[in-house]
């Protein structure tokens, strides 16, 4: 049976009480509990479908790691509202090694669909960006639907018969399942075939390159939306291989001229005000393919989690995550005292 799973119990490391980190107000909830929360968390270890190098099923794990011990306070938006982890899609008895892409898809989409009925905005953690299909398709199944891609590559390839879906053909997938618009943003030179873009082109998506970002972010967020038209909802995608390898060198593909971290950043908290966002993930996070110990690249991914959360609307958050005992101490999701770690 595909269900979550929690694999990761939250706790900031900071010692300093005034300190707040995600770690000490992320709640363990079940989807049955998602309407309580402003957005929640689902991970998905999963690299069966990656062109390159494997490991971002190890991605899920990493994010929530760096993502506890994350301050939630923006300068111009404040703390971040409630948030919740339903855990990992786990496939019961069923070995993932065992699934075919296309089966794994089926599986996660069940999760999906349910978690995108609730009230709760879904972070979908990656995970191989083969997933994007099955997170964003059941918003298909409503209204129209537009996808904001950040990715050095289009990921439009051809499902080949003999081999399934791969990490290159998630919005193929959905072009063909019906989405309605698609962006690219920060699409690198030479790392995309010309038929490729030519079918982007030809379903009117629009492409805006690393180039284009650099020169001004907020021109790139607004081609990105003008893309989208007057779509019903919106989701955005974040593959790691959209920065530079210099911020990002622990992912499938890592390549020169990507855009830098602080651009993705600004980019992201201008889309994650947009009203009709329905849903966001973070895929191809790979943190054993990066050499020493600075994990730039789960790093860079849980901020950018933590920069469109801020920018999401709130609707006030409880206690519950966040328990301060009678000395002012902040303490986990079930009121324990941080005590390791600095910040």
């Amino acid at each position: 049976m595909t269900d979550c799973r929690h694999t990761f119990d939250w706790m900031g490391p900071s010692n300093d009480h005034h300190d707040e980190q995600f770690g000490h107000v992320v709640e363990l909830a079940s989807i049955d509990d998602a309407d309580r929360f402003d957005a929640v968390l689902v991970g998905e270890p999963f690299d069966r479908a990656v062109i390159g190098r494997k490991g971002a099923s190890e991605g899920p794990a990493a994010l929530r790691q760096h993502l506890a011990g994350t301050k939630t306070h923006h300068f111009d938006a404040g703390p971040v509202g409630s948030l919740a982890d339903l855990g990992d899609v786990t496939l019961g008895d069923t070995d993932p090694d065992e699934q075919s892409v296309t089966d794994l898809q089926s599986r996660v989409r069940t999760i999906a669909e349910r978690v995108h009925d609730t009230d709760a905005f879904p972070v979908f953690l990656g995970g191989d960006n083969s997933m994007t299909y099955p997170n964003a398709a059941p918003l298909l199944e409503s209204g129209t639907l537009g996808v904001v891609n950040f990715d050095a590559h289009l990921d439009v390839r051809e499902v080949r018969e003999g081999r399934g879906p791969t990490s290159g053909t998630p919005y193929r997938q959905l072009y063909e399942d019906g989405l309605d618009a698609y962006a690219c943003v920060g699409a690198r030179h030479f790392e995309t075939s010309t038929d490729y873009a030519e079918y982007v082109r030809e379903q009117g998506g629009e492409v805006v390159t690393a180039e284009e970002v650099g020169d001004d972010e907020v021109a790139a967020a607004d081609r990105a939306l003008d893309a989208m038209g007057d779509v019903d909802r919106i989701y955005v995608s974040v593959d790691l291989d959209v920065l530079d390898a210099s911020a990002a060198p622990g992912v499938s593909a890592p390549t020169p001229g990507g855009i830098t971290t602080r651009e993705l950043f600004r980019t992201l908290r201008l889309l994650g005000s947009e009203d009709r966002l329905a849903g966001f993930e973070v895929v191809e996070c790979a943190p054993g393919l990066e050499s020493g110990t600075a994990n730039l690249t789960a790093t860079a991914g849980a901020r950018a989690i933590a920069h469109l959360l801020s920018a999401r609307p709130k609707r006030g958050r409880s206690d519950g995550g966040r328990e301060r005992d009678g000395d002012g101490e902040i303490g986990g999701r079930d009121g324990r005292t941080s005590t390791g770690g600095r910040r």
